[in-house]
């Protein structure tokens, strides 16, 4: 936009919010100011000011102030310019290439909002409503609005949050009536509820835009984005990836980022920690390198795969996804959050790891280890056990995902969480990137983040444990295809915490006829939600009556074929270890040696 006729003058005093004196060749004017805000930080006495001629002759003043010198920037501080450069811009096609509709002083609630947009193809088009604030307040090259309190700003971006609820798309725009600055940041000291309406109104789904402005004397025109900083959410991305990019561990899937790679890499790592799942995933990728592989798989296969990894409903969901990936997508990975979600095994967390990792999308990808960070960030008290805690952070993150490395993002964040802003003891604040912004370690409060509600007592069960040896032989029994540990391979269990003798007629009732019972030592396995309190004995056996032992589940196996085919959870290691049995990672680490 442009004005007519500039004449360049010396500002004297401002008398009130529409008046100024200005010196004009050496004469004092009375002139009009096109900023009713208090704008003091840039009518300072004896300032370069710039004036446009009014086209009105009988107007009292002749003159409108429309833009100031402070330092070497030159800002335009006329309230009106935003909106004419705005339109210009529009029209130009350059935010929405669909444009089909533009409309000024649009009435919607209570407001009457600036823009109001229609565009996209003609069987979709989107309603879109924006409003626009010029922005003049700067200090240190970083810009603020608004520069005095201002319900009508509330009002507008609530009107937006509202409207988004109703199908709209929302845009606040933010004209920085000047150029090269480096951010925007409401101005939460000035006016609190307004940053609070704005970082509200972005979590809600309205876009929040800022761009700067070439200005001359005589014209204003919108330049470029400019980045937009509501919390301190909007300050970590820049830290934690320069520190990621130096610090991060090596690890296989993040060498070789392929989809099918980060999925399973993604569900071995639940509940699981990284160092323990590196030998598990070299394997599993040995014995089902895709997505077809993994879905033919036979399940005595995949437990035992598995084995020692816990939680093995994990591994019968990816199968079941997997299937559902070679029967709905053609065997091929489907790259958007949304999709993902709808293959067994994958919830939020999991989806925003692949779509962001494998598909470079801007997803948020929110565990334990990300909850604990920004707990600490903010000083949040919330109880991150709580499933609209997660959401809530979810889409806080949403907004400050940066567009060219999203996967990179979410992995430092988990990657700080892991190394650094640790759990159970005093995190390593010397070496975070963000200490500098993270209230808990300056108000030296680390170890009273995050909040957790108290976890349920376990419950807890006695069970005695049987090793039933005949010759070179091993009883075991498989377990039900439903519940704990569902369709895994184990030694027989009585319940109870039994003695020797009635270990002895409990198997006489089984058809089992012992020569020999020792006692072993007594073991304790936790799952999430139970305690196994176990004691054993080691039991030769002479006679068997196979009708009754088959009836009971079990029956004899070579001792070389349980560690080779039988997946046998950990909680039996230490039972396995008098038949010298290695489970899991330690049958891992016997082949490599």
């Amino acid at each position: 936009m442009e004005y007519q006729k500039i004449t360049e003058g010396r500002f004297l005093n401002r008398p009130n919010r529409f008046i100024a004196f200005v010196e004009i060749d050496g004469k004092t004017e009375r002139v009009h100011v096109k900023n009713t805000g208090r704008c003091q930080e840039l009518l300072t006495p004896n300032a370069k000011v710039f004036l446009a001629e009014s086209e009105n002759p009988g107007r009292s003043t002749r003159y409108d102030l429309v833009a100031v010198q402070k330092g070497s920037s030159l800002i335009n501080m006329d309230s009106q310019a935003p909106n004419k450069a705005v339109a210009e811009w529009l029209k130009k096609k350059i935010l929405f290439p669909d444009l089909q509709t533009l409309k000024s002083e649009f009435p919607y609630g209570n407001s009457r909002l600036d823009f109001y947009v229609e565009a996209g193809p003609e069987n979709e088009i989107e309603k879109i409503l924006i409003e626009v604030k010029g922005v003049t307040l700067e200090k240190d090259n970083v810009v603020y609005f608004p520069d005095a309190p201002s319900e009508r700003a509330v009002r507008h971006v609530k009107e937006l949050t509202e409207a988004v609820k109703k199908g709209f798309q929302a845009y606040i725009l933010l004209v920085v009536q000047m150029q090269d600055v480096l951010c925007f940041k409401p101005n939460a000291e000035t006016h609190p509820e307004f940053a609070k309406a704005l970082l509200e109104a972005r979590d809600a789904g309205v876009q929040v835009l800022a761009y700067d402005c070439i200005v001359t004397p005589g014209s204003m025109e919108i330049r470029a984005e400019v980045p937009v900083k509501l919390s301190v959410l909007d300050e970590i991305a820049l830290p934690i990836l320069k520190w990621y990019d130096t610090e991060r561990r090596i690890l296989p899937w993040r060498e070789d980022p392929k989809p099918y790679r980060v999925w399973v890499s993604e569900i071995m790592l639940q509940q699981t920690r990284v160092e323990a799942v590196k030998p598990y995933y070299e394997r599993f990728m040995k014995a089902l390198p895709d997505i077809s592989s993994l879905a033919g798989a036979s399940e005595e296969v995949l437990l035992k795969l598995w084995e020692g990894l816990g939680y093995y409903s994990r591994v019968r969901n990816l199968q079941k996804a997997a299937r559902q990936v070679m029967e709905d997508y053609h065997g091929v990975m489907p790259s958007t959050n949304e999709e993902l979600m709808k293959l067994a095994g994958i919830g939020s967390y999991t989806a925003g790891a692949i779509s962001s990792i494998a598909f470079g999308q801007r997803t948020p990808a929110v565990d334990g280890n990300v909850l604990r960070v920004l707990a600490r960030l903010r000083t949040d008290s919330s109880d991150i056990t709580r499933p609209e805690v997660k959401r809530r952070i979810e889409m806080e993150l949403q907004a400050v995902i940066p567009s060219d490395r999203p996967g990179d993002f979410n992995q430092a964040m988990m990657e700080l969480g892991a190394m650094i802003c640790t759990p159970n003891g005093v995190p390593k604040c010397k070496s975070c990137p963000l200490e500098a912004l993270c209230m808990a370690h300056l108000t030296a409060r680390q170890e009273d983040f995050p909040v957790k509600a108290a976890k349920k007592i376990r419950k807890q069960e006695e069970k005695t444990i049987l090793i039933l040896r005949k010759d070179d032989k091993v009883a075991l029994k498989k377990r039900p295809a439903k519940g704990l540990l569902a369709g895994m391979y184990e030694f027989p269990a009585l319940s109870g915490h039994l003695s020797a003798e009635e270990v002895l007629r409990k198997l006489k009732k089984m058809g089992v006829e012992a020569v020999y019972i020792k006692k072993l030592s007594p073991s304790k396995h936790i799952f999430t939600h139970k305690e196994w309190h176990m004691n054993g004995y080691l039991v030769k056996v002479d006679e068997l009556t196979e009708g009754k032992s088959a009836e009971e589940g079990m029956f004899f196996v070579e001792k070389a074929d349980i560690q080779e085919r039988y997946p046998i959870p950990s909680a039996y290691a230490a039972y396995a270890e008098y038949l010298n049995i290695k489970l899991g990672i330690d049958n891992i680490n016997r082949k490599r040696i």
